[in-house]
């Protein structure tokens, strides 16, 4: 029986029975004179404040446990605060006289409950790929460097970390082991892998693991945007400023001139200054409507008439894009950047490539049906740009990127509700239909953001510990899989291998069996003398 229990019983026959001898309440108890004495003066030494009794409780103590550990779960282990502020506030709740609140202390509860997550999640993985539950991986991969280098592999559609490791280096024999040996221990396969163009991860999807390595759509983007948007930028903001200093001298006339041939002057700088400023705000707005049309045009449905693409379609209206970008360049004398030029070209075909790939995941998915032209037709051109538009939708945050999504999405809507195979479908059949067309749509992954997010997320966590023990790194993993949640209440693990999992949270808070005992420092020795 531990010290808290011992307490816990003590505390009990006082309130049963009131105040007795020593020798009484040990046999009322079960414990020795001994037990009995030393614990008796532990709890006159925590009686100290007006609530310190409700800690001697059952109920009182149980709750004090779920506030330490929920405090250091939430706040040191998920968001990086660390155990020496926790201790300060654990002291300002006036709880260091019921409970070992010193950093030590605090650390020591910190590592059971790291190795209790590292455990339970081990074992939920392990019954989940028993089950067979595994799906394919549509793979996001990088590496971030922070006082080591991790490399990260995300399952796109799900969000799952399948591996967050410390590497040596980025070879392409670094990550062919480290990436074999999750996917033996998974039992599933790759689809394809969204990364940058480094060599290395292109030679680990196309040699290794023998699939599509598809260009990040995110990267070309931010190429795009880096190379061109601040000289665009720079260039408003100086007619701007030109703009106003015309402004001000034509409210106050030049010195020395007559007061008509000033302001006409004045009124002349005014007038080109504000064509100026016309021309870059148009240039600026074309520039982003450029961009914006490379983004509606690599899905698998024209944005126009939701139409089902091709990919040499969606490489000619890419490539059309981004000449026009270059053309504007030209023309407006901007930094040419041929080496971005040359870099975002090489890339098109590979993005364009993606819309085959998925199209013919559908068509595989679809060949045991064998459906009638009109069916295939419904799916086509009603079901699968419905669903897709409706999940672009949810997830798209430009405004003006989103509007147009919605228009798209409400035509479709209407073909949709008033398509005969819809009206004769059951309820029920309808749904199943919406749930492959919902997992087929999430197949169709562009860019690795997701785990560029990721990345940051561990170098905001890296500087707020200012460096940590290799350790922390797959606690980290097994929070964001197993404690993320999504607005639905899903993990990434719920969403990985389809099944649900118990509270993370509470099943690490019981497995802590008891607090450690509050210290008892040598002033308080020896004022009980």
């Amino acid at each position: 029986m531990g010290f808290w229990a011992k307490s816990l019983r003590i505390f009990k026959c006082l309130c049963d029975y009131g105040r007795q001898s020593v020798r009484r309440m040990a046999l009322q108890t079960g414990l020795s004179k001994s037990s009995v004495h030393r614990l008796t003066q532990a709890m006159e030494r925590r009686d100290v404040h007006p609530e310190s009794w409700l800690w001697e409780t059952a109920e009182g103590r149980s709750w004090l446990t779920r506030l330490v550990v929920a405090t250091l779960y939430t706040f040191s282990l998920k968001r990086g605060v660390g155990v020496e502020t926790l201790s300060e506030f654990f002291a300002r709740l006036r709880l260091a006289t019921q409970v070992g609140c010193s950093p030590g202390a605090l650390r020591h509860v910190m590592q059971a409950l790291e190795a209790t997550a590292v455990e339970t999640a081990e074992t939920w993985e392990q019954d989940a790929v028993a089950a067979g539950e595994v799906r394919e991986i549509i793979g996001g991969v990088d590496e971030t460097f922070l006082e080591r280098m991790i490399v990260v592999f995300q399952d796109l559609p799900t969000g799952y970390l399948v591996l967050e490791d410390v590497a040596d280096d980025r070879t392409f024999a670094t990550w062919k082991a480290l990436v074999d040996a999750r996917l033996k221990a998974l039992g599933t396969e790759v689809l394809y892998l969204v990364s940058d163009r480094a060599k290395a991860l292109i030679q680990l999807a196309e040699k290794g693991l023998e699939c599509l390595s598809m260009p990040d759509f995110f990267h070309l983007m931010h190429d795009l945007v880096k190379s061109y948007s601040l000289a665009i930028g720079r260039r408003l903001k100086q007619a701007h400023k030109q703009l106003k200093a015309a402004e001000q001298a034509l409210s106050s006339h030049r010195e020395g001139m007559p007061a008509a041939q000033a302001s006409q002057q004045a009124q002349a700088e005014v007038e080109a200054s504000r064509a100026e400023v016309s021309q870059w705000e148009e240039i600026h707005s074309r520039y982003r409507q450029h961009l914006e049309t490379l983004s509606l045009t690599l899905h698998p449905f024209g944005i126009a008439d939701s139409a089902p693409q091709t990919s040499e379609q969606v490489h000619s209206q890419l490539q059309t894009a981004v000449e026009a970008i270059e053309a504007l360049v030209e023309r407006h004398e901007l930094p040419a950047h041929r080496d971005t030029r040359q870099k975002v070209r090489k890339q098109l075909p590979g993005l364009a490539a993606l819309v085959d790939f998925w199209w013919q995941g559908v068509q595989q998915d679809l060949e045991p049906f064998m459906l009638s032209p009109l069916w295939r037709s419904w799916v086509h051109e009603c079901l699968l740009p419905l669903v897709y538009w409706e999940h672009q939708a949810a997830h798209t945050r430009c405004a003006r990127r989103k509007a147009k999504i919605r228009h798209a999405l409400e035509a479709v809507q209407a073909a949709f509700h008033t398509h005969a195979i819809t009206k004769q479908l059951a309820p029920e059949v309808l749904e199943d239909w919406k749930a492959w067309a919902t997992q087929r749509a999430k197949a169709f992954q562009r860019t690795s953001s997701a785990v560029e997010g990721r990345n940051g997320y561990l170098s905001q966590m890296h500087h707020n510990h200012r460096g940590l023990p290799r350790r922390r790194y797959k606690v980290w993993t097994i929070l964001h899989n197993f404690d993320c949640r999504a607005a639905d209440g899903t993990t990434p693990a719920s969403r990985f291998f389809r099944r649900t999992f118990p509270d993370l949270f509470e099943t690490v808070l019981s497995h802590i069996e008891a607090l450690p005992q509050p210290r008892r420092r040598k002033h308080q020795v020896a004022l009980s003398h």
